[in-house]
């Protein structure tokens, strides 16, 4: 789930994790096309775009956005990067002054948790984050939540020894990957909705499927080379999970959200 990103452009993601657990580790050194800003003070000017200098702001210069230990993110101005944040996870849109310009870096979310809150069904977990975060009208614009807790604290027992795939090499193919439109057109054509389906559940869940079939299916090029029934175990079900995540933090934030329901996905063939 936390290689999603790095081949799907503009892929918005919050995880949420128990100390310890490799989360800042994977965003920030595993690629060299993400930028991890650990916590402190954030700004519009270096985020989206510098008024008096000119210079576009990191996400037009990097494929992934990492705001780590988010508790304790503060904005120069709230307001301000609210709103310029609203549109741009919205349509990859930056609006600044007179400056308008466009970028597909997504923006992942990095933060820790108290034990107690560790449900996404029971818990409001963003309970001890800034106002800006719990807001549902940003928060909808996540794609999914990452379920960090369950990967535990890294131990010694957990390293390996003997052959790998270089780190560069590795992240270097992700990256390719952002720009090969064809997995999400297969997403599309196996995918059966229903007219009523809520339009921003969807398309998330479209988003996520598309990156799980990059990650676990590379060598398809239609969809008559993949299994239906392991496009839904493996793309379709995780990437409901991941919206659903969402959706159960939006009800906990804003009752506009009891009556929306996450869509019944059929696949052509089952």
């Amino acid at each position: 789930q936390r290689f999603l990103p790095f081949v799907e452009k503009r892929l918005n993601t919050i995880e949420l994790a128990i100390k310890g657990s490799g989360k800042s580790y994977c965003y920030s050194q595993l690629s060299p096309y993400n930028w991890l800003v650990g916590g402190g003070v954030i700004s519009r000017a270096t985020a989206f775009y510098n008024n008096t200098t000119k210079k576009p702001g990191y996400f037009s210069n990097y494929s992934q956005v990492i705001w780590d230990e988010v508790q304790t993110i503060k904005c120069t101005s709230p307001e301000e990067m609210n709103g310029a944040l609203k549109s741009y996870l919205e349509n990859g849109e930056i609006r600044v002054g007179n400056y308008c310009g466009t970028a597909d870096s997504g923006l992942t979310l990095v933060g820790n948790i108290p034990v107690g809150q560790m449900d996404i069904e029971k818990h409001n977990m963003f309970k001890t984050l800034p106002k800006m975060f719990k807001e549902s009208a940003l928060l909808d614009r996540f794609a999914g939540i990452i379920e960090g807790w369950k990967i535990g604290r890294f131990t010694e027992d957990r390293k390996m020894e003997g052959w790998a795939v270089s780190t560069n090499y590795l992240t270097e193919m992700l990256h390719e990957m952002r720009d090969e439109f064809y997995y999400r057109a297969i997403v599309d054509e196996m995918i059966e909705i229903d007219g009523n389906c809520d339009t921003r559940n969807l398309e998330a869940i479209k988003r996520l499927a598309t990156a799980y079939l990059k990650l676990l299916f590379p060598d398809v090029t239609s969809t008559d080379d993949i299994d239906v029934a392991e496009f839904r175990k493996y793309c379709l079900n995780p990437a409901i999970k991941m919206r659903w995540g969402i959706l159960c933090q939006l009800r906990f934030l804003d009752e506009e959200y009891e009556n929306v329901e996450m869509p019944v996905l059929k696949l052509k063939g089952e």
